[in-house]
């Protein structure tokens, strides 16, 4: 028996270990492979900050339930001699569980760093960082190469919720690569693909995707003309109670049918908020079955039917829809031209938008009696921000109760009236409204010949208005007095906000008046951009002003844009600014092109 029992410690040697060791030695293996986990998931968060992978468990626990078993089994079994040897080779020849997980694990790590690696060169390519959440890809020149590589890589970015390709039209006819692996990013909540020149069968094939994305929120295929006709095959998948909050079809070529289908499919879309169909001419017929559909989105803040092809009826057929959206917030009408007259018995629709803040209305065509039905209604808009009946030459002729009713929008942040032909009654009544206005920012009289010789008639409102940021009056006329008053104004510190003036198409003003304005611009010290440009058919050379204004712009630090196009510069001071910005370390661009 000692024979035996020294052969069996000779043949078993260091393999045959006590309970206890046996259970130390699988206890460091399992430390082991929980420091890989570790390992591989410091990897993880430091290319992709937003995913934190988890070691993997089971096998651990199943191995320290195999400890458990092992240490509690009676010493008896030791003393059975051949089932001892049979166990312990058999052990000797598989390798342990933690064995296995520390196997599992290094090769873990080692396809997670292969897969950042190919992530990570893709992006860095197009000048971008990784992002497991996020790729945006927008203007960056894609080819139908990077397209196939994209949709390669997609499998690997489970977490991603945001991708955007806009404005990479050499991908259209190449997008399928994208398309059939989006399925692997079931949790992408954006998706933008404006302006890519899709094809037929890159719609086709999008419509597919869109199924199997249930967490998609926003959707933008503006740009692409050949959704027109085929839209019905992406929104199919758009099933009920979907989360879709943003929808933009915009310049999409969009026909009677997909309008229907439009109307159709909003039903589904009890979530949208923002809407956009601007120009798309040809669904206006179609209006109907729109507005239908918006009954059912109690939740629409923004609607946007900009160039529609909207006639007189349309305003009544929305009439009906603004009672069942209680929450908008923005309404763009503008750029039908044949709605003009539609506002005449329709306009006290708009009562129902109790909270409406930006209204659009420039270059609808608006009638005397369109203007005289919204000024019983503006009024009433007590939550109205931004106004814009620009382009309606009615509004200047029969105005003046309109503009004066202006001064009831407490909120009225910005007014755009431009080349509304205003006359002395008109602009008069809106001189005396805009002393009202304390939260105004924005002010655009651009195209009004009026303005120029009475600027004086708005004095109290630039003097009021401390919050006045843009200040437009390109082509109104302006003369040297003009020049002097605004000169005057700004020396008061009354337009310390100004970040905005445009000055331009105002040939009219002297050599004295643009001297005036030169040595006083300096005083606006939050100036972004300043226009002083003439009209295109008119050259003239620069007088001494130029200079005074020249030597001003190391005192304006926030200018980064100067209008000066169609003057004749010197030599000399031409130079001048073309060493501006080198010599003052600035990136302030001059344009004076053009001659």
């Amino acid at each position: 028996m000692k024979e035996e029992s020294k052969q069996e410690k000779s043949e078993g040697g260091s393999l045959r270990k006590s309970p206890f060791n046996l259970f130390m030695n699988q206890l460091q293996r399992k430390k082991s492979s929980e420091k890989d986990g570790k390992s591989q998931s410091s990897l993880v968060s430091r290319l992709f900050k937003s995913s934190k992978p988890s070691p993997p468990k089971t096998d651990l626990q199943k191995e320290s339930s195999e400890l458990e078993t092992t240490d509690s089994q009676p010493d008896k079994e030791m003393e059975t001699e051949t089932g001892t040897e049979t166990k312990i080779e058999t052990n000797s020849e598989k390798p342990t569980t933690s064995e296995t997980v520390e196997s599992q694990s290094l090769d873990a790590e080692t396809d997670l760093e292969s897969n950042t690696a190919k992530i990570e060169q893709f992006l860095q390519k197009l000048g971008k960082k990784p992002n497991s959440r996020s790729i945006d890809l927008n203007n960056c020149g894609l080819t139908s190469t990077d397209a196939a590589e994209l949709g390669a890589l997609l499998p690997l970015l489970p977490e991603l919720e945001e991708l955007d390709l806009s404005w990479n039209d050499f991908i259209g006819g190449a997008l399928k690569p994208v398309t059939l692996q989006i399925h692997h990013v079931s949790k992408l909540k954006i998706l933008r693909l404006s302006n890519c020149r899709l094809t037929t069968d890159d719609v086709l094939a999008l419509g597919e995707a869109v199924k199997t994305t249930p967490d998609l929120e926003e959707l933008n295929l503006s740009w692409n003309t050949n959704v027109g006709g085929n839209l019905s095959h992406i929104l199919q998948g758009i099933q009920e109670g979907s989360k879709v909050q943003i929808l933009k079809l915009m310049d999409c070529d969009l026909t009677a049918e997909d309008a229907v289908s439009v109307g159709q499919v909003l039903p589904q879309m009890q979530n949208l908020e923002v809407f956009d169909l601007s120009i798309n001419r040809n669904i206006g017929c179609s209006l109907t079955s729109i507005v239908q559909g918006l009954k059912n989105t109690p939740g629409l803040k923004v609607l946007k039917l900009q160039t529609c092809g909207l006639a007189q009826d349309s305003i009544q057929i929305l009439g009906d829809a603004f009672g069942h959206l209680p929450e908008l917030r923005t309404l763009d009408l503008s750029g039908n031209k044949e709605v003009g007259g539609g506002f005449k018995d329709s306009a006290v629709h708009l009562a129902h938008l109790k909270h409406l803040q930006v209204l659009d209305l420039h270059q609808c065509s608006l009638s005397e009696e369109d203007v005289a039905s919204l000024t019983q209604v503006i009024p009433l808009l007590s939550s109205l921000r931004e106004l814009d009946l620009s382009a309606n030459k009615k509004v200047g002729s029969s105005s003046e109760n309109l503009l004066s009713r202006l001064r009831f929008l407490p909120e009225l942040a910005t007014l755009a009236i431009n080349g509304c032909a205003l006359g002395r009654e008109a602009f008069t009544a809106l001189a005396e409204a805009s002393m009202y206005l304390p939260a105004l920012k924005i002010l655009d009289l651009s195209w009004n010949k009026y303005v120029g010789g009475n600027l004086n008639l708005l004095l109290e409102t630039l003097k009021l208005s401390a919050t006045l940021q843009v200040l437009r009056l390109r082509s109104c006329s302006l003369v040297a007095e003009d020049m002097a008053l605004l000169a005057s104004v700004i020396q008061t510190g009354h337009l310390t906000k100004l970040q905005q003036l445009d000055l331009s198409y105002n040939d009219s003003i002297s050599d004295e008046g643009w001297a005036t304005l030169s040595q006083n611009v300096p005083l606006l010290k939050e100036l972004t951009e300043l226009d002083i440009s003439l009209r295109p058919a008119n050259f003239r050379e620069c007088g001494l002003w130029f200079g005074h204004l020249l030597n001003g712009l190391t005192k304006l630090p926030m200018l980064s844009e100067l209008g000066i196009q169609r003057w004749r510069i010197p030599a000399p001071q031409v130079e001048d600014l073309e060493h501006f910005n080198r010599n003052h370390k600035r990136n302030l661009h001059f344009d004076y092109g053009g001659f």
